[in-house]
């Protein structure tokens, strides 16, 4: 016989199964993991079966790096790293990386993608994606037609290749300088600030990436990580009363690509997506 006081409970642990039973994931996939010293070894394990192909240039070798310095701080972080796109390489688990396309012609980075994914990389992955320089995106740069090249073969992808996760990424910015020239050119009204210009872009670009993708499809925030600092507060400047982000100084040594602390910092949120990732 059931107490009255048990009936609770019970209706709690009902619901519970209920829901498990229609549709929701139990086990890994419910428990989001924001933290890589909480990520159970056995999520690891897991991520390491997997085929992932990443296509990139410099930042993203940056980013190869932080990877591995985080591996060697955390041992039960196992990847099989690889530079490639030899098919041999995917018949077992692996993070495979190469170079794609030019700097400075993105739809050369979007062509190079699509080639690798239908040569064979695209029926042999669990996840793939790749990712834009901060050289691809700048003011002179055609944002909307671009975006429309991007979308358009990410869709076609998509059709192709149902069974491979696609994440998009937002595009790298630089540092904002803001030099005396600078203020002489805000002060004159000049249209064009080289030094504010190119990351306006970069912002815009990525509000559309955003807008289209964002809690629809797996999307990383490049960017967004990249202009954040460890309190939470942003990396920004001001342009037309408009406020834009810019990569944290503090993450780079040159401006645009990745120093110790940003490599890591940029790895360490990759890594949690993948883990997280149902």
């Amino acid at each position: 016989m059931i107490k009255s006081y048990m009936l609770p409970s019970l209706t709690i642990l009902l619901l519970t199964i209920i829901i498990s039973c229609n549709g929701e994931k139990m086990g890994k996939n419910n428990i989001y993991h924001d933290v890589l010293k909480d990520v159970p070894a056995s999520a690891w394990e897991d991520l390491s079966t997997k085929k992932i192909y990443f296509g990139h240039r410099s930042v993203g070798n940056n980013i190869i790096k932080g990877i591995f310095d985080l591996m060697t701080e955390n041992p039960k972080i196992n990847l099989n790293i690889v530079e490639t796109t030899d098919l041999a390489h995917f018949n077992a688990g692996v993070f495979a990386h190469s170079k794609i396309g030019e700097n400075g012609i993105p739809q050369s980075k979007t062509d190079s993608f699509m080639k690798y994914m239908e040569q064979g990389i695209g029926n042999n992955v669990n996840i793939a994606f790749f990712k834009f320089c901060f050289a691809d995106i700048k003011a002179e740069t055609a944002i909307q037609e671009i975006f429309s090249d991007y979308n358009f073969v990410m869709s076609k992808l998509k059709a192709q290749f149902p069974e491979t996760t696609f994440i998009h990424i937002t595009v790298p910015l630089q540092t904002t300088k803001t030099t005396l020239k600078t203020w002489v050119k805000k002060l004159t009204r000049k249209e064009f600030i080289w030094e504010y210009d190119h990351n306006v872009a970069r912002n815009e670009f990525n509000e559309l990436l955003r807008k289209k993708y964002q809690g629809k499809e797996p999307v990383f925030d490049l960017a967004k990580i990249e202009s954040t600092l460890s309190d939470g507060t942003e990396s920004s400047f001001t342009r037309n009363r408009k406020i834009y982000n810019s990569l944290f100084h503090g993450y780079t040594h040159d401006g645009g690509h990745l120093n110790e602390v940003g490599r890591k910092k940029v790895a360490k949120e990759l890594l949690l997506l993948l883990i997280n990732l149902d």
